[in-house]
């Protein structure tokens, strides 16, 4: 058995250091790295795509809403063509740094508040998938596990890698906890593990309200931007790796 671990890294500026990408990347198999909408910049882009080629990890665009202020998390009333170009945009600068820097671009995962509104709107998912196959119908698309996203990317063609998270809590639906909640991030490493074991072991996660959710999991998400994101990596990664869990970057299923 084997499981995908995937952060969003390359998220610093010269004026905000976001997380410590050094010590992150030798725990996961996947990482989403920021193109300069929510935050990284084109100096960051090209050492965090660096820093996961020396680590043999797969090299993803994790494109956003244009707010830097906001770090992406902020909801935006696109024009679906407009969703499309910034997606297009930002995964195509991606694709082309990688390249140039010998690595080879593996997947896209929209940002924040992109993320999210997809996942509850075809419309946006279709202009982020038409945006993803327009710039290489080989890459894969994480996705939030059962959204509308999943649906869209896979009647599309595309493929998608549905996504669950180490860190976040659930709610009933199947959709995070928003961050403005009380208990939307889980409060330490042990948590977190023990929350990707259940889903992992059982296929589902549980609720805020204590309910057992249903859940497909593809690859597992650990936000590098968090309080405890190093210690949630390693103790991810270790307890995975003594469960008799590969970690490695998803592949699509021949």
């Amino acid at each position: 058995m084997y499981i995908d671990i995937n952060c969003d890294m390359g998220e610093s500026t010269a004026e905000n250091i976001v997380g410590d990408d050094a010590a992150i990347m030798p725990c996961i198999s996947s990482a989403n790295i920021a193109c300069g909408f929510h935050g990284g910049s084109p100096a960051v882009m090209r050492e965090t795509i660096l820093l996961a080629r020396r680590h043999g990890v797969a090299v993803g665009a994790h494109p956003a809403f244009p707010d830097l202020e906001g770090f992406g998390r902020r909801e935006m009333d696109l024009a679906a063509r407009d969703v499309h170009s910034i997606v297009l945009y930002q995964v195509g600068a991606m694709k082309t740094m990688a390249e140039t820097l010998g690595a080879s671009l593996h997947h896209v995962k929209p940002h924040g508040a992109l993320y999210n509104m997809a996942a509850r709107s075809s419309e946006l998912s279709e202009a982020i998938v038409r945006a993803v196959l327009d710039v290489d119908p080989a890459l894969i698309l994480y996705a939030l596990a059962g959204s509308q996203t999943v649906q869209v990317a896979r009647s599309m063609g595309l493929a998608c890698a549905e996504e669950v998270f180490a860190d976040r809590s659930y709610e009933p639906d199947g959709s995070l906890t928003p961050r403005s909640r009380p208990g939307a991030l889980l409060p330490d490493a042990a948590s977190a593990l023990q929350q990707v074991l259940a889903i992992v072991r059982t296929g589902s996660v549980t609720a805020t309200d204590g309910r057992n959710v249903p859940v497909r999991t593809d690859t597992i998400c650990i936000h590098g931007d968090g309080p405890h994101a190093v210690e949630i990596a390693s103790a991810i990664r270790d307890g995975l790796t003594a469960a008799g869990i590969t970690i490695q970057s998803f592949t699509v299923p021949a």
